[in-house]
């Protein structure tokens, strides 16, 4: 028995030819502050080919940011920081270990973490 393709189903919209689809809807903010923009471009550079280009992880590759997992009372901003500085290893989902991300300053770290906490208050995570 062949199972099905269900990433499309998940999406929002339907993805781009050879895109896969978030595994979570997100609703994103209207407007972002400056902050929150600049993170929203190097999230997108950077974040968004694993955690897919709205936080809502990509099946396979990276989880959605936007869950309660990293709500800041779970994984506090730091938490991130050292993601992205160290790697981490997997312990809230089987996607296997998060490298570090190479290169980023801690500048696009801080503007990147605005814009994430923005998308998940947008989605109910405080």
């Amino acid at each position: 028995m062949t199972r099905p393709d269900t990433r499309l189903a998940a999406a929002p919209s339907a993805p781009a030819a050879g895109a896969f689809a978030e595994m979570v809807a997100v609703t994103l903010p209207e407007r972002l502050e400056p902050a929150e923009q600049r993170g929203q471009a190097v999230f997108s550079a950077r974040c968004a080919e694993c955690h897919g280009p709205n936080l809502g992880g990509i099946d396979g590759s990276g989880p959605p940011l936007v869950h309660k997992y990293y709500e800041p009372g779970h994984h506090a901003d730091m938490a991130f920081v050292l993601a992205a500085a160290n790697g981490v290893s997997a312990h809230h989902w089987s996607f296997g270990d998060m490298p570090p991300v190479e290169g980023i300053t801690r500048a696009e770290l801080i503007d990147v973490i605005a814009y994430v906490r923005r998308v998940q208050r947008e989605n109910g995570i405080f």
